[in-house]
Parts: structure tokens; sequence; C-alpha cells
């Protein structure tokens, strides 16, 4: 990602950037209608700060969706300088901290946003909304480890044999990341999602960011786009999956990786082959084969609509952090930060204390 692409907005210790759409004006808008709005506060603590440090979060999408509408966001760095960086391509938007030698880092952020379950109907034609050459042909790119040409390519063309339409491509692909991979939960995070490695090693275990970078590659690599949408999960199942949602108000390892892709009489189309295989490993009692019913029915509902108990960061990868004097993270979902020392773990809580929470407001 190219960081002349960003816009830059300035911030300050205690203020923040907030989107114009006012909170109150909900009850008068389309948001009234099978919209839920919440509120989620995350807030980070560098334990062992050395020299400058840097600490950076992702913000709610900076785009509206037909699934999520971002209200607000807004932050503040104790004892540092915090600004929001946003680049459009991609609907990232980055908060970022500095703060100087003997500082006590901390970074919180609140947002507000609205979600509504989102499904297309696939038996409809013509539904589509316009999208522009230059937005579809951003989404075929490959990435640093989501290529489109070698043995993905291969497996692409041999996966969508017989294939004629982009709806058949498309559910083609689902159906061959559902039936060759599985969820390993020995994968740190949500997995690094390179995916010429699965192929050529024949390890086709990750989680959602493999899984779902898995789709990505594959759709692209036969002409389709498609897109990873990371984000986190903040509200129960309300569709009977433990495994989907938060069960608290806690939801600081509720991160997860969404696929969009985009077929030509329908739009962008939300499918998650990678929650087909967190079913079928952790619904109780465990292990559920592909044919159990419970699988089945993920399988059938999460090619073509998701529900929103989860909100969306962006659709960003290879991210660079601005200010950053280490190399792009792979994907941007997870709280990060840097010290004189280099970049620090964000899975080392010894280091790195953060803690997501959520309340629902209407």
């Amino acid at each position: 990602m190219n960081r002349r692409n960003f816009l830059r907005a300035n911030g300050s210790i205690c203020a923040g950037w907030a989107l114009a759409r006012a909170l109150p004006a909900l009850a008068d808008t389309p948001l009234a209608s099978g919209w839920r709005t919440f509120e989620v506060v995350t807030r980070v603590e560098l334990l062992k700060p050395e020299g400058v440090s840097h600490i950076w979060l992702p913000a709610p999408m900076i785009r509206d969706t037909p699934y999520q509408k971002t209200i607000s966001t807004r932050f503040a760095a104790e004892g540092g300088k915090a600004k929001l960086t946003k680049d459009k391509n991609s609907a990232l938007g980055i908060v970022s901290a500095q703060y100087p030698v003997n500082a006590r880092p901390t970074l919180t952020t609140t947002s507000r946003v609205s979600l509504k379950d989102y499904s297309v109907d696939l038996s409809s034609r013509g539904t589509a909304l316009p999208v522009s050459r230059a937005e579809l042909d951003y989404f075929r790119q490959p990435s640093r480890y989501v290529p489109t040409d070698g043995i993905v390519k291969q497996t692409a063309l041999k996966a969508t044999a017989g294939a004629t339409t982009d709806l058949e491509k498309a559910r083609a692909i689902y159906d061959w990341v559902v039936e060759n991979t599985f969820r390993d939960p020995k994968v740190r995070g949500c997995g690094r999602g390179d995916i010429r490695f699965m192929l050529e090693s024949g390890d086709m275990g990750g989680k959602c960011a493999d899984l779902n970078a898995l789709y990505v590659g594959l759709a692209r690599s036969v002409g389709l786009a498609a897109r990873h949408v990371y984000g986190l999960r903040i509200a129960k199942s309300e569709r009977g999956y433990n495994s989907l949602g938060v069960a608290t108000d806690k939801a600081t390892k509720g991160q997860h990786c969404r696929v969009e892709v985009h077929l030509s009489e329908h739009g962008w189309v939300p499918v998650d082959p990678a929650d087909v295989r967190k079913v079928a490993l952790e619904e109780p009692p465990g292990n559920r084969p592909l044919s159990d019913p419970m699988v089945a029915r993920a399988r059938a509902s999460l090619f073509g609509s998701w529900e929103m108990n989860w909100m969306a960061y962006n659709y960003a990868h290879d991210v660079e952090l601005p200010g950053s004097a280490e190399k792009p993270v792979v994907y941007f979902m997870y709280p990060q930060a840097e010290t004189s020392q280099g970049r620090v773990d964000p899975f080392d809580p010894d280091n790195f204390k953060y803690e997501i929470t959520v309340r629902e407001i209407s």
C-alpha cells in the first residue's frame, strides 16, 4: 500500500476523529429498520516501552456498506499524540500514536457502528449495484502472500473445471476450500495467509486469514474480483453457533477475516469458508464431519450471507503502519506497537496489554 495514497487527518492527545453522522439521527434514517448499533472500546497499554514508542489501532471501515455504517470513532493517546490515517481503496483507517521517551504509552479508541445481517439473493439476476472498473481491478491484484499465478492458478483451474459463469466459479472455489482445508487451533492469531506455501507443502490447515486468503487467491487467479474483509466478532450468534460469536462483552480475541467476491449479476457477495471449518471443529461435541446437519447448514448459509454480529475494519493487506521502521504487516486487525527495540509481539501479554469491550446501544 503506497503511503502517498493516504489522506491524513490531524489528531491530538485528547481529541479524535468523528464521522459527521450523528447518533441521535439514527431513528429518522433507514438505519432504524433491522440495524443494531454497538459501541466498541479498545484500550492498549505498552507495558515495557523503550525510547520513542508507537501504537497503532484499526478503525472501523471508513466507507458505508450494505452491512455496516460507521457512525463515529474517537481516540485518546495519554502521554502522546495521535492521528487518523485513511486509505480509500482498502477502506482502511489507522489510528496511530507516538510517545516520547519515558512516557507510559496508552491508546484508547471508542467507535460506534450500526450493523445489519447481509445476504444476496443469488437466484435473482440483475441485482448488482454499479462498481467501477478501477475497484474491480484493484481487487484482482496479487499480494505478497496471495499470488495468482503458478500453483494457485493451476489449483483454481482444476477446482473450476466445467464452470462457465462467475457464480459457478465462485461456488466451485468455495466448495473446494471447504472440502480441502481444515481449521488448525495451533496456529497463532488468525494465521498468516501464505497460500503458495499451503498449496506447495500440502499443509492445508490454518485459521481464517489462511483459509479465506486461499479463497481470495483462487478467485482472483481465474479473473474474479475478491477481497479479504478483516474485522472483529462483537456479539453472540443468534443462529445457534457458539463458535461464531463472543459470549460476553469482551471481544479481545474476536478478530476474524471474511471474504467478498464480485459476481457480474449480483455485485459483491459475502462468503466465509473458514467459518464452515470453524463450526466443524469447535461446535460441541467437536470434530463434526461436513455431512453433519449443523455444518451443512453453515456451509449453505455462508455462501451468500453473513450474520452481522461482526464489525468490519478494512480490506487491506501488506499494510504500512505510519511512522513504522519495520516491514508492513500482512493484515491489520490486531493492535500493533513498536519501541526503539523493534516491533512488539501483539500476542505477548507481558509486554503488550489490550482489551476490547462492547455494548449494544440499540
